[in-house]
């Protein structure tokens, strides 16, 4: 997280009063549920499961995840997520009948501009780089709650490549989207998300 930014939830509950939670890289963990344990909860609200929804901070922004946590669903900017989706300020999270927005102060207006004109794009990579990440998001079809990316050696099969090849390209990859320095058990899904995101893979190429 840049210097300087401050990440924070804030909402109004049923009795018009406000609420802020301030996020923290030094609690990188925080759950939101209908149990008074949850670390933002909403013990009142029926809508709400008991463990709901975490957000998390991964590598460098916070994330939130539902993985079939909830029974009502969580929804970023009025679209149920499914998995993990990234946050950005100003976006509007509902949950049961709360409606939380996250907010990151010191943003500047054209950060979010910036960061999208950073990833790299179908012309940035090559043909065989495209192929590798179409097979790394394939699992994510439909949306899958569950889904992780595929493994070397589903990659290298679907490709007919070898695995060394394969680990290759994932490496200039990693690279280029800027995610070499996360820990690897990370890596691969941030390449997948960022893969989705910048529409370098779309929904239809699955």
């Amino acid at each position: 997280m840049s210097v300087g930014i401050e990440s924070r939830l804030s909402y109004i509950d049923r009795q018009g009063r406000q609420h802020r939670y301030e996020l923290s890289p030094a609690t990188p963990r925080v759950t939101i549920g209908r149990s008074p344990d949850s670390d933002v909860p909403f013990t009142g609200d029926e809508e709400v499961s008991r463990l709901h929804a975490v957000v998390e901070w991964i590598g460098t922004h916070w994330t939130i995840v539902d993985d079939g946590l909830s029974r009502n669903g969580t929804f970023v900017n009025g679209e149920r997520i499914t998995g993990r989706r990234r946050l950005r300020e100003g976006d509007s999270i509902r949950i049961g009948s709360i409606r939380l927005t996250f907010q990151e102060i010191g943003v500047g207006p054209d950060e979010a501009t910036r960061v999208a004109s950073e990833l790299p794009t179908v012309r940035s990579v090559t043909e065989t780089q495209r192929g590798v990440l179409l097979a790394l998001c394939r699992p994510y079809k439909h949306g899958a709650a569950f889904a992780s990316p595929a493994s070397n050696q589903a990659i290298a099969a679907e490709l007919y490549l070898s695995v060394d090849a394969v680990k290759t390209h994932l490496r200039a990859l990693f690279t280029k989207f800027g995610v070499e320095d996360l820990p690897q058990n990370l890596k691969r899904v941030r390449l997948a998300e960022l893969a989705l995101h910048s529409g370098i893979i779309t929904e239809r190429d699955l």
